[in-house]
């Protein structure tokens, strides 16, 4: 039986140091937004008042992780450039836009 290796295959793909941070904080981005998304799910579906501060403390958890990985990135420079005009989300923490 023949087998073909391309040269591709043979070169070695050792991934720089950068590129492995790099890939490490994107991947963790996308686990910290999949966590947000299932805290805030958790949230709307709770009637119970322990379980609703349960859910309060989780989000504001993990906006803190987001917003820490958002700096990350920037410091790496892996955010896009800013939009000048002004976003139109609401930036308080969860707790303040719940309750006030």
């Amino acid at each position: 039986m023949k087998m073909y290796f391309s040269r591709i295959s043979q070169e070695n793909h050792t991934l720089s140091e950068k590129e492995i941070e790099r890939n490490a904080l994107l991947s963790d981005l996308k686990k910290t937004i999949k966590a947000l998304e299932t805290a805030y799910a958790g949230f709307d579906n709770v009637t119970e008042p322990d379980l609703i501060d349960c859910y309060i403390y989780e989000v504001n958890s993990v906006l803190k992780r987001y917003r820490f990985l958002m700096k990350q990135a920037a410091a790496l420079s892996l955010l896009p450039e800013e939009d000048p005009r002004p976003t139109p989300l609401n930036t308080e923490a969860p707790v303040t836009s719940l309750i006030g």
